[in-house]
């Protein structure tokens, strides 16, 4: 599994996948918990999802065409990429020596429990 540059943007893409690694989440959802722009966010998935830290699927055509809307493509962070991005994120955190802040310490770990 390939290591990722963890730009600024980068960790706040993971961190909003960490919130509930179980749960899938689209482009545009991830792009207001991120409080990034789509410009800015889908490359960031592209190489997460290159790296294997992120898997994504395509929504099922008659749900988004019974809905009226563009079809969605879900992302989730895999069991790996949960474990490398809290890794990367604690690393990122450790290298401006600043303490590590209180929402790593609770980001779940790969069994769903707290770390």
């Amino acid at each position: 599994m390939a290591m990722l540059r963890m730009t600024l943007q980068t960790q706040l893409v993971l961190r909003a996948l960490l919130e509930d690694p179980a749960k899938q989440r689209y482009g545009l959802e991830l792009c207001e918990l991120a409080e990034l722009p789509s410009g800015t966010i889908y490359p960031i998935l592209a190489r997460l999802e290159q790296a294997g830290w992120v898997d994504s699927v395509w929504e099922d055509p008659a749900v988004h065409e019974e809905a009226g809307r563009p079809r969605r493509r879900f992302y989730r962070i895999t069991r790996d990429g949960a474990e490398h991005a809290r890794e990367a994120l604690a690393r990122a955190y450790r290298s401006r020596k600043q303490p590590l802040p209180g929402w790593a310490a609770a980001l779940p770990t790969a069994d769903g429990g707290a770390s």
